[in-house]
């Protein structure tokens, strides 16, 4: 399993509102809301960051891509494919 830079290991009660029909088609199906609601969060906290480390580095990603546009790959001539 990879590490989660955002798991601690730890565990903290909190409460949730989740419409009483999805949790009655969860506990039906034999869903463990923890498990998924966790694992849904992360996801979205991993898309958010994600989106902000693009966002705050975007000028940065622009100049290295005119960089390579202009000059071309700095060890180019070295790919064997």
């Amino acid at each position: 399993m990879k590490h989660d830079p955002i798991a601690s290991g730890k565990r903290k009660p909190v409460n949730l509102s989740i419409d009483t029909g999805v949790v009655a088609a969860a506990r039906q199906a034999g869903i463990n809301l923890s498990q998924v609601s966790e694992a849904a969060i992360r996801d979205a906290a991993k898309k958010e960051r994600d989106r902000l480390w693009k966002e705050e580095n975007r000028e940065w990603a622009e100049s290295v891509n005119r960089w390579v546009e202009q000059n071309g790959l700095p060890l180019e001539r070295y790919r064997l494919f």
